[in-house]
């Protein structure tokens, strides 16, 4: 199980670095991360399309990664 496990953690790493990568970048500098992140708090730029699908699997796959890690650990550990 133990394996499996590990396995299963490095198909969610590989997947969350994938749609990472697959993303367009938001802004340029630090002046656009100031502007941008307002812009974006305020709603005036909305995610469709890819980008919306591609920022909802990053969440998904995140808080995969996240809870396989440490069942992973518990399950070394015992």
């Amino acid at each position: 199980m133990e394996i499996a496990l590990k396995i299963v953690l490095v198909i969610f790493s590989l997947g969350l670095i994938g749609t990472v990568l697959l993303q367009r970048g938001k802004s340029a500098g630090l002046s656009g991360a100031i502007s941008g992140g307002a812009e974006h708090l305020f709603g005036k730029q909305k995610a469709r399309g890819l980008d919306l699908f591609l920022q909802r699997m990053t969440i998904v796959l995140a808080v995969g990664f996240f809870v396989l890690s440490l069942v992973v650990a518990y399950v070394v550990k015992a």
